[in-house]
């Protein structure tokens, strides 16, 4: 993610998994050094830190080759799996009070880096929506020119890479390498936001530019969908009802984005049609 030394800095100073002050100043002033934008850097700072606390068991837990690391539910003693959102024994539902406060950060940082844009999410051009009576005599008179060439032109723009600029970059960053909480509230909260962010096309701007863009973005949050369903579906074992949830999200989620691309082909389908049309009616 960042440069070998500044990786090794961090991971030196989180062995522990404790971050003195000290050692934060140290980290922030290499991070400077290297042109790493602070506001960034201690918020991958913070989710490496929960990553690392996470994994550390309770020393009056036991540890198990077969379960893996484990800890005492707090309401009945019961050893429970570090992972699990829910006492398979008393049904006490673990909460984790800092894991929804990095949430709420995280998203304060999306919006950070966002609020932080110089450059256009995407480039419109308005003059192709403006027809005059030059378009409609060009269409009238030249269509077997113009057809085909609108045609070629439709599928290129489409097979070009979205344009993705340094601000996107950071925001999928952030996303991807941010850790996902265990607890029920925090997973479906998080799910929950993700999914939202998941945007349905219409036939009408499959091919847009502005399309291109959010399909992208569908990916991305996709992704980061699936990264929550796999965790939930450890973390969910005791707590069928929340994880009947969890899948209910996922699936609408992977719903939407297949059905914009049933809708590209749907187009291509059709100009393939109207091309091999205007074959005929040429030849003819």
């Amino acid at each position: 993610m960042y440069n070998e030394q500044i990786e090794n800095l961090i991971n030196l100073a989180l062995a522990d998994g404790e971050l003195s002050e000290k050692e934060k100043q140290i980290l922030f002033k290499k991070a400077e050094s290297a042109g790493i934008d602070l506001d960034e850097f201690e918020m991958v700072l913070d989710a490496k830190l929960f990553e690392k606390q996470k994994t550390r068991v309770s020393t009056a837990a036991p540890k198990s080759d077969k379960l893996g690391d484990v800890r005492k539910c707090p309401a009945c003693g019961a050893i429970t799996e570090t992972f699990a959102t829910k006492c398979s024994d008393c049904g006490t539902e673990f909460r984790n009070v800092e894991a929804s406060q990095n949430l709420i950060k995280f998203f304060e940082k999306l919006d950070e880096i966002e609020s932080n844009r110089k450059d256009s999410i995407y480039s419109t051009n308005d003059s192709s929506h403006n027809i005059g009576i030059g378009t409609i005599l060009k269409w009238m008179f030249f269509w077997p020119i113009v057809l085909p060439l609108k045609i070629v032109n439709f599928f290129l723009n489409k097979s070009k890479p979205v344009k993705w600029s340094t601000t996107d970059s950071h925001k999928e960053e952030l996303i991807m390498n941010f850790p996902v909480p265990v607890s029920r509230e925090e997973i479906l909260e998080f799910l929950s936001l993700a999914t939202s962010k998941i945007n349905s096309n219409t036939y009408f701007n499959a091919f847009s530019e502005e399309t291109k863009y959010k399909d992208t973005w569908n990916k991305i949050w996709l992704k980061k969908t699936e990264q929550i369903h796999s965790k939930a579906y450890i973390a969910m074992k005791n707590d069928k009802k929340s994880f009947e949830d969890v899948n209910k999200m996922a699936s609408q989620a992977r719903e939407i984005v297949k059905s914009n691309n049933i809708k590209v082909i749907h187009i291509a389908i059709l100009f393939a049609v109207a091309f091999v049309v205007m074959i005929v009616i040429a030849a003819v």
